[in-house]
Order: structure tokens, then C-alpha cells, then sequence
């Protein structure tokens, strides 16, 4: 019988990993920040973290071929790509129109 080099990874090294970095957001979150941008930026990074963790090894991409990775990040690079277009829509100014106000009818 060959084999192909897969071994078996250390699930409880990743599970303590996992913990450790969900305590770190914890207190991420808990902590005093000087703007609002660092602390969500902290937070998105130390989640990226864990979705890494979580996809290379519960779900064996760390084992696949390389063209599941490809299309994996293919996918990760669309989303962004939606997410950040999505987030401009609700946070750049459109054009001829003021910020914070209520165009239609007015009721008196």
C-alpha cells in the first residue's frame, strides 16, 4: 500500500488555537480604541485568522489540489469585491444629493 503523504492533522492543536484567538477578540472588543476603524479592523483581521484555520484544516484545503484552492480564493476575491461595493453604496455621498436629507413630501 503507497501512501501519499496526507497526515492526520493535529485537530486539538487547532481547536485551542481557534479558542485562543476567539478570547483575543473578546478582549479586542473590550478594550478602550482611539476610533472605531481600529477596533473593527482587529477584529476582521483576527476573523480572517480564523477562517483560515478553519478551512485548511476542517475543511482539508490544506490536503486538496491546488486548483480547489484557486477556486476557493476566486470566490473569497468575489465576495470582497461585493461586500466592499456594497458598503460604498451606504457609505459615499451620491451625487446632487445632501447627506441626511429625506427627499419627498413633508408632512406638516
Amino acid at each position: 500500500m503507497t501512501t501519499d503523504g496526507h497526515t492526520i492533522p493535529n485537530y486539538m492543536a487547532i481547536f485551542w488555537w481557534l479558542l485562543g484567538l476567539t478570547i483575543a477578540e473578546i478582549a479586542w472588543a473590550v478594550l478602550p480604541h482611539h476610533s472605531e476603524l481600529v477596533l473593527a479592523g482587529g477584529i476582521v483581521a483576527l476573523a480572517i485568522v480564523k477562517a483560515v484555520l478553519v478551512a485548511m484544516y476542517f475543511m482539508h484545503l490544506k490536503f486538496e489540489r491546488r486548483t480547489m484552492g484557486i477556486l476557493f480564493a476566486s470566490t473569497l476575491i468575489l465576495g470582497v469585491i461585493l461586500v466592499s461595493v456594497g458598503i460604498g453604496e451606504l457609505v459615499l455621498p451620491r451625487p446632487g444629493y445632501a447627506r441626511g436629507v429625506v427627499h419627498g413630501p413633508t408632512v406638516d
